[in-house]
């Protein structure tokens, strides 16, 4: 990629930078695409605290009841590629009116099912409203910026994706433990027409809109791909979870291999036939440059701790500590906070010092929380685990909010909502395998520990929690690694100091 097309941290670091205003319009547009797709990053999370619930309401199993989460995920991951296009081919405001249109039909289709199916239905449009008001939010935000606050404004734009799951276990035990589970619907809608008002009021075209061409193949062959890998993840956790239980794991086996199959071979063949056209879906040619490759593998990773963390700690804290599910969800909610408060200042560093101090220092930091829960594990109490989520959330906000920006400083400005699609898709793609590693890695330690509820089963949790704070760290390492190595490749260009 030529050195005169990228745009280098000194760029977004000026003398003036105090002296640009973000324009008032442009600050609602952010709030009304930000609320939309809060509503539906948070509805994923909540879900998980409704099972229980569901499973009595419409006289399901387990087995069946996780598809609510799963068919979510699937949809979110199958329409954020096309996000690009989209952005080229419709103006914002229609692509924002769509998603407030598929939320508000998921949602009241939620509120009225009365059988399984159709709440399997809901589930699929909410998704595919989800995937499209997250993007639209960044392209926004990348667009319409001032550059000396671009920082800033990402940081809010990941205040967004990373506060809500970590605060939805909260809102759905809140909730439903003094109104019935429909109220988080019946609640979501006027916000979603609220969020409408304002986003037709705010949203401006700074663009002008092309006549892009939606291959149907490729369009095909990514969400094969990206379906075949979360169902992979998906199913091959419940099979790994059946076996070391004695249960059935032939068939979740069968469908997680089938399922992997397919979808390295369609993106094998998606990322082929990309290259061969004249107007591809994604222009996957921005990953060979390594400094971006490296940030896009690291946004994949870091979330994976990052939401895995939250379903961690309340299942630790409901099958190993004995609090209530109203508790556990509630100690992840200081550091979700604080998360809230500190990405958008996250930010202000990455306008005020560039790239580099504002993502290594703060990331480097927050392993310290794995750390602590790790050395702590077999004697953790409610307060350790919500003090060391804190210490995470805290330094994980300040340095993550700036991952994307910087991967995306290294993408020329035309190819920007390309880089933003796959970036998204990373995050979503490891925000689902975190869920479903951690959940195989706690079923596990649990496999012939007896009834949950019994010493011997609190004391396997509690193993369980250890093995899953090893695997974070692991992690956690190895994506600080992968950016350290693209601020050094940087450097080398002359991009940024380090």
């Amino acid at each position: 990629m030529p050195q005169s097309q990228r745009q280098p941290d000194s760029a977004l670091v000026q003398n003036s930078a105090d002296s640009e205003r973000i324009p008032p319009r442009l600050i609602g547009a952010i709030v009304a695409v930000g609320s939309l797709a809060f509503i539906g990053i948070l509805t994923e999370t909540v879900m998980t605290v409704l099972f229980p619930a569901l499973m009595r309401e419409f006289h399901v199993d387990t087995a069946t009841v996780q598809w609510i989460t799963t068919i979510y995920l699937l949809s979110v991951a199958a329409s954020m590629p096309i996000s690009s296009f989209l952005k080229r081919r419709f103006r914002l405001k229609a692509i924002f009116l769509a998603a407030v249109a598929l939320g508000v039909t998921g949602s009241l289709i939620m509120i009225v099912a009365q059988a399984f199916p159709l709440m399997i239905l809901a589930r699929i449009i909410q998704g595919v409203g989800s995937g499209v008001a997250t993007p639209l939010m960044i392209n926004i935000i990348l667009e319409q910026s001032p550059r000396s606050k671009i920082g800033r404004l990402m940081g809010v734009g990941s205040l967004v994706i990373t506060v809500a799951p970590a605060i939805g276990p909260t809102v759905g035990g809140a909730v439903t433990s003094v109104l019935p589970w429909r109220a988080i619907f019946v609640g979501a809608v006027p916000l979603m027409l609220v969020a409408a008002v304002i986003g037709c009021i705010c949203i401006e075209q700074r663009t002008p809109t092309e006549d892009a061409y939606l291959d149907p193949v490729q369009l095909c062959l990514i969400v094969l791909a990206l379906v075949g890998l979360v169902l992979a993840l998906n199913q091959g956790g419940v099979a790994v979870s059946a076996a070391v239980s004695g249960g059935a794991a032939v068939h979740p086996g069968v469908i997680a291999v089938v399922s992997l199959i397919v979808g390295l071979g369609s993106l094998i063949l998606f990322a082929k036939t990309s290259q061969r056209a004249f107007s591809p879906l994604l222009r996957l040619g921005i990953l060979r440059d390594p400094a971006v490759l490296l940030h896009a593998i690291a946004y994949l990773l870091l979330p994976l701790v990052g939401i895995g963390y939250g379903y961690v700690i309340t299942n630790v804290a409901q099958l190993s500590l004995g609090t209530s599910a109203f508790v556990a969800g509630s100690l992840v909610l200081p550091g979700a906070l604080i998360g809230a408060v500190c990405a958008p200042v996250g930010g202000w560093f990455y306008d005020r010092f560039g790239a580099v101090k504002p993502i290594l220092i703060p990331l480097g930091i927050a392993i310290l929380g794995p750390v602590l829960m790790l050395v702590f594990s077999m004697h953790l109490t409610p307060g350790l685990l919500a003090g060391f989520y804190f210490i995470f959330g805290f330094f994980y906000a300040i340095g993550n909010a700036n991952v994307m920006t910087s991967g995306l400083s290294e993408v020329p400005h035309e190819f920007r909502p390309d880089g933003n699609a796959i970036f998204n898709t990373c995050l979503q793609f490891g925000g689902a395998a975190g869920t479903a590693l951690f959940s195989t890695v706690l079923t596990v330690a649990q496999a012939g520990a007896g009834a949950e509820g019994t010493p011997r089963f609190a004391h396997a949790t509690a193993v369980g929690g250890a093995w899953t704070f090893a695997v974070m760290i692991v992690i956690c390492l190895i994506g600080w690694v992968c950016l350290a190595s693209a601020f050094r490749i940087r450097a080398r260009r002359g991009a940024i100091t380090v």
